[in-house]
């Protein structure tokens, strides 16, 4: 008989934009779950830990080794509840994450469910599954980022120095969204050479001639260096989109469709349960997916920063008031983050489905269904539909839960 509450095992994939052995704290976390068999290896770049139950890189039982997603298709209703299976199926709805980020992610979208749909009938081994991919991520240390597109009058204020003419369509120096659309394909399209001669004019141009937008000569040799000079998704990132800074305990929410690229910090990601993207910059040309495929899936919202950003939210859902909820708009996932001192307890109410929970800094126990549950760094723990669980800090506590 499965128990509703269980600890699981994760492990870490190890894409080249990682950061090296103990450096990642996502090796690091995953690395301290009691019996793993996963080691750190400092040779090695560490990019994400999952914690869900995508076959890609499932978590498992850590008592028994089985995979996640075959104990929920066992126990679909116990685990995950009627709700939630009649709305998303015998699956969690949602995969989150831990990831190190040492240098830039590739420039990125998720494809809207419609799109995701044919991709997947068309080329599964590319698109695994029919899903979107809306996803959040909460800064865990400095977290530098770019996401959606500036206001339409920055844009057009850059796209007035010369060397980026070029882009603008002919007769044209009015931007609007139309506008952006065929200059981000027209630049996603520029060869190698254009790509290093704009590159290199723009690292001539004067800082005042930048304005308010100068941080892109500082930036610009930080991207050369990781992807060269010939990089189109850089020029697409600098002149176009929004550069954010995070601290600790922000989040951002990144729509179905929405532009981005991660540059550096740690992170807790949160997604729809999908592992679709289509990649067009900073990454190998042979890796990069149709620029026409790319383009014609942008849609071109927000255009803010504020609009970008994911406050976290009161929320009566933790009985001491320990607890804040990240609300995205979507039905897949909220998240919760717990913070307890030494001494501190929380009751958290029954969801309605079910919960990953993981532990990012300090040690305590959790209490759920008459069980005490040791919780340290790096420990994840699946909970099932209706399940109560209260914890207690023996040091300063801090712990995430995706809930439905």
């Amino acid at each position: 008989m499965t128990d509703s509450v269980f600890q699981l095992e994760c492990s870490c994939n190890e894409y080249p934009w990682g950061k090296k052995g103990s450096d990642s704290l996502a090796a690091r976390l995953c690395s301290k779950t009691p019996g793993t068999k996963f080691t750190i290896d400092d040779g090695k770049e560490y990019s994400e830990m999952w914690m869900g139950d995508y076959p890609v890189l499932p978590a498992k039982s850590l008592e028994t080794g089985e995979e996640l997603h075959s104990i929920i298709e066992r126990n679909k209703q116990k685990l995950l509840g009627k709700r939630c299976v009649e709305k998303f199926g015998a699956v969690l709805p949602y995969l989150p994450k831990i990831l190190s980020i040492q240098n830039a992610l590739p420039l990125q979208i998720h494809p809207n469910k419609d799109l995701a749909s044919k991709l997947h009938v068309k080329n599964p081994d590319q698109f695994t599954d029919p899903n979107h991919k809306p996803e959040i991520a909460v800064a865990l240390s400095k977290f530098e980022v770019f996401a959606g597109w500036k206001p339409v009058q920055d844009i057009q204020a850059l796209f007035s120095l010369e060397p980026l003419h070029r882009f603008r369509p002919e007769g044209n120096s009015h931007f609007n969204d139309g506008t952006l659309k065929q200059v981000t394909r027209t630049i996603l399209k520029a060869s190698a050479e254009v790509v290093r001669d704009t590159q290199e004019k723009l690292a001539s141009i004067p800082e005042e001639k930048y304005g308010k937008q100068s941080y892109i000569l500082e930036l610009l040799p930080r991207l050369q260096e990781q992807y060269s000079k010939e990089d189109n998704g850089s020029l697409i990132a600098l002149l176009c989109m929004n550069f954010m800074v995070l601290s600790v305990g922000e989040a951002i929410y990144i729509p179905a469709d929405g532009i981005h690229a991660y540059l550096s910090g740690d992170i807790v990601e949160c997604m729809a349960r999908s592992n679709n993207v289509l990649n067009t910059g900073f990454c190998p040309r042979a890796d990069r997916d149709s620029v026409d495929l790319f383009s014609s899936s942008l849609t071109f919202g927000p255009h803010s920063i504020e609009d970008i950003m994911l406050p976290s939210k009161p929320t009566n859902k933790g009985k001491h008031r320990k607890t804040v909820i990240y609300a995205p708009p979507m039905s897949e996932f909220d998240m919760l983050l717990t913070k307890l001192e030494s001494g501190d307890t929380e009751e958290i109410e029954a969801s309605d489905g079910p919960t990953v929970i993981w532990v990012t800094t300090g040690s305590g126990v959790m209490r759920a269904n008459g069980k005490e549950f040791k919780l340290d760094e790096g420990y994840v723990f699946f909970i099932g539909v209706g399940v109560q669980v209260t914890y207690e800090a023996e040091s300063t506590l801090a712990i995430y839960a995706a809930i439905v």
